[in-house]
């Protein structure tokens, strides 16, 4: 029972951590550090930042956003 919690949590919450390394080019293991760390700083609220991120990366398909792939030169 407790092994699949872990695995649950293992591969949709750490999923946001590698997502933005990949990203911003970190380690994803720095990033992780940095959200605990920040998070005994703080009292908890990038914990809150951490879940908004997993939802928006959970459904990034109903956030497409528009990029307007013209560039100056063609005009």
């Amino acid at each position: 029972m407790i092994n699949r919690i872990v695995y649950y949590f293992e591969k949709h919450a750490f999923m946001v951590c590698s997502f933005m390394g990949y990203k911003m080019g970190l380690k994803s293991s720095k990033i992780r550090l940095f959200f605990i760390y920040l998070s005994f700083f703080t009292v908890g609220s990038p914990i809150i930042i951490y879940l908004g991120l997993a939802f928006i990366l959970e459904h990034k398909d109903f956030f497409k956003f528009k990029r307007n792939k013209e560039s100056v030169w063609d005009l």
